[in-house]
């Protein structure tokens, strides 16, 4: 937490180096959520690039009292939902035009995963995407409930049920009781 204010003193004052390590400090969690969101690692890592160039241009102007981490993943979670509005849009245009629709999202896994993470992967693809978002958020980017309820702009009772129901679902998928 004290690095992280003074990463964020620094970066606000043009430090090159603040920038650096912030890309650095937050670079894989923020590529695990945004895999997590798309299940696809070529746009998790279009998706994490964004973020960063956009957070890189804020220099001076960057005021923030919360947390880093809570900041980046936010602004992660936006970007994801930006693509899928954005591939639903041309999905539709594509059936009015009555062309088979193209998406330039590839499913496609690194070879380097190993067997544990592939299946775990494959569990948090198959939750709902409220419950998978939630879940996300909270383990991989270390965001509050409430947060991450201001975020879905709903209840914190409601972010806390997604989240149960989400461990609860992906417990049972991992250990072969999945329900229909």
């Amino acid at each position: 937490m004290i690095e992280d204010e003074l990463l964020k003193w620094k970066f606000r004052r043009g430090r090159p180096e603040a920038l650096a390590r912030i890309y650095e400090k937050y670079l894989d969690p923020m590529l695990t959520l945004a895999m997590g969101l798309l299940n696809d690692r070529a746009a998790a890592e279009d998706v994490v690039h964004d973020v960063f160039v956009s957070f890189a241009s804020l220099g001076p102007g960057f005021r923030l009292r919360g947390r880093l981490s809570g900041y980046l993943a936010t602004s992660v979670v936006n970007r994801v939902r930006d693509r899928r509005r954005r591939l639903r849009r041309q999905i539709v245009a594509s059936n009015r035009r009555s062309e088979p629709a193209r998406e330039s999202v590839e499913p496609h896994r690194a070879a380097s995963f190993a067997e544990q993470a592939a299946k775990l992967n494959e569990a948090v693809a198959q939750l709902p995407a409220e419950q998978r978002e939630v879940v996300l958020l909270r383990l991989k980017a270390d965001m509050k409930f409430r947060d991450i309820a201001r975020l879905q702009n709903t209840s914190i009772n409601t972010v806390v049920g997604r989240y149960r129901y989400g461990l609860n679902r992906l417990r049972s998928t991992l250990n072969g009781e999945v329900d229909a």
